[in-house]
This record gives C-alpha cells, structure tokens and sequence, in this order.
C-alpha cells in the first residue's frame, strides 16, 4: 500500500499587481471564494475542505509565491528539511507555527531550482465542503517548468516522497496520493512557472465553468479535451496578470500497481492534442504564458532571525 510522506497538494500565493481586479476575477467568475483577510493578503477557498486554495498578495509584478502541500507528520517536515539541505535546496523559514489563518506548522524550503514550497501539518480544514454549483472543488496539480527535468523530478521523489507515474517525451508526472498526479514537471528550458490545475467536481463542470468564463469575456486557451496521461479533462485559460489556469475533472485514479508508462507510450497521431481529438493545437499566446511567470526570489533566514 502506498504510503507518501506528502498527503496531498493544497494551495498556491499568487503575487499580482492589483488585488482588488483579481479577488473580482477568482471570486466572481472562476469560481472561488473569501475565507480570510490578514493584512493586505487575501485567502480563497474552493468548495472542498482546504481552509484556502489560492492566497493573493500585492506585488508589483505577476509571480508565484509558493506551492503548499499537507504533510503527515512533524516528524516529516524535519526530516525534509534536512534532505532538501542534503539536496542542494534551501531552507527559507524553519519548522514552526504558522502564522496565517490556515495555523497548523509550517515549513518553507526552496528547491535547487528556485521553487518555493510550503509544506503543512496540523492546518486548519473546513466541515462544509461539497461538490457543487461546477465551482472548483481543491487543487488538482501544478506543473513546473523545467531546466533539467531528471534533476527536478529527483528532488521531489527523493527529497519529497512523490512517486513517478509517467513519464512522456516533454512531461514527468509525479504523485503523492491516488491521484495520477499532483505535480508535473515540463522539459521547457526554464525554472518556473506552467500552470495551475484546479479540480472540478465532474467533467460537466469543466464545460459549465468554461462557460462562465467564456460569458465574462475569457476564451478558452487549450481545449475542452481528456489528457493522455491521467486522463484528466482539461480546459486552460489566462487569467488577468498572465497566469495559465485550468480546469480539470476525472483524474485517473492509481495505486502501487500501476503500470507506469514512457515516452514511447505516449505518442498522439498527427493533428491530435487528446484522448478525443477536438482539442486545437495549443495557440502561441497561451505557450508564452506558460514560460512567463517567475518564482519570487526568497529571503532565506535562520531560526535565530526568526
């Protein structure tokens, strides 16, 4: 049986230059909405049972903050921390109590690459979570841009604990539950940012949101298709400052035996991007989005500087 020491992803800090645009578009069109306010940050939560899926902060340019996940013990988060050092990483803030409204402790690493990861226990969960009104659920994955992509995906299995689930000629689909994946990691040349997966409840959901966004003036980037590998729904689109987004439903389930597959596998006809071959071919606008948004740089400071 598996047995991961990260339980599942949880959220994404969005940096934007104006908060006030962006709580309208994630609140009133993609579907999110206000469970916290601390100081000038701004909390979302889905319909689902995390205390927030997305936090947004003031920045003077559009980047990510950091990547969180729910860890399973503090005994955990110790021992990461450590092996991210081992690793080349970084430690950013050490093991403590989180201050933000989601509570619980909190530990803050950046991997070699520059990716900023918040790693949770203890944090606080919702009890009115349901599945409705084709509003996201949680979050389903993100996917990182990388430099050297067998590097990176090291990391997160030896460092992380996450489990290689496929492996495609550009992409490397990494787990840490049941889901076919919660981080996947893109051969592109560059550290940063791909996109942001958000899970819907059903694929009728995906259409329905697509809808929505289509109605407030948002076309759809990428799709409506089904993934090969995960064989996930998927519509993309941009959001206001740049960030890729998508909706996705229907992500494969797996366990221990599945049969992982290579890049040999994964190979589409020409002139097919899915499973169901009506997805375009992704338009140029949307691939130089998904190159564009950097990680913040992060001030690494010590426990005595805490």
């Amino acid at each position: 049986m598996d047995d991961f020491p990260i339980v599942a992803i949880r959220s994404v800090e969005f940096g934007v230059p104006d908060l006030v645009r962006t709580e309208e578009f994630y609140t009133k069109i993609w579907g999110l909405r206000v469970c916290a306010r601390q100081g000038k940050i701004l909390y979302l939560r889905a319909s689902g049972n995390d205390h927030h899926v997305l936090a947004l902060h003031p920045h003077p340019a559009a980047e990510i903050l950091s990547v969180s996940f729910r860890v399973r013990s503090e005994e955990e988060l110790l021992r990461i921390a450590n092996a991210a050092l081992s690793a080349g990483g970084n430690v950013v803030t050490p093991l403590g109590p989180n201050p933000e409204p989601d509570g619980g402790i909190v530990l803050k690493i950046a991997t070699p690459e520059g990716f900023i990861l918040r790693l949770h226990h203890g944090d606080v969960v919702h009890d009115d979570g349901s599945d409705h009104e084709a509003k996201p659920l949680r979050l389903s994955h993100v996917n990182l841009n990388c430099v050297d992509i067998e590097a990176s995906s090291r990391f997160f299995q030896k460092v992380l604990g996450f489990a290689l689930t496929d492996r495609s000629k550009a992409m490397a689909f990494l787990r840490c539950n049941s889901d076919h994946h919660a981080v996947v990691l893109a051969d592109s040349g560059i550290n940063n940012l791909n996109h942001v997966a958000f899970m819907m409840p059903e694929w009728e959901s995906v259409m329905r949101g697509s809808g929505r966004m289509i109605d407030a003036g948002f076309e759809i980037g990428w799709g409506v298709g089904r993934h090969g590998p995960g064989n996930n729904v998927f519509a993309y689109f941009v959001d206001l400052f740049g960030f890729v987004i998508e909706y996705t439903a229907e992500v494969l389930q797996v366990d221990e035996s599945y049969q992982s597959h290579g890049p040999e596998y994964w190979v589409w006809p020409p002139g097919r991007t899915d499973h169901w071959g009506i997805a375009p071919p992704k338009p140029e606008y949307v691939k130089k989005a998904q190159l564009a948004i950097p990680f913040a740089t992060p001030t690494v400071r010590t426990s005595e500087q805490l």
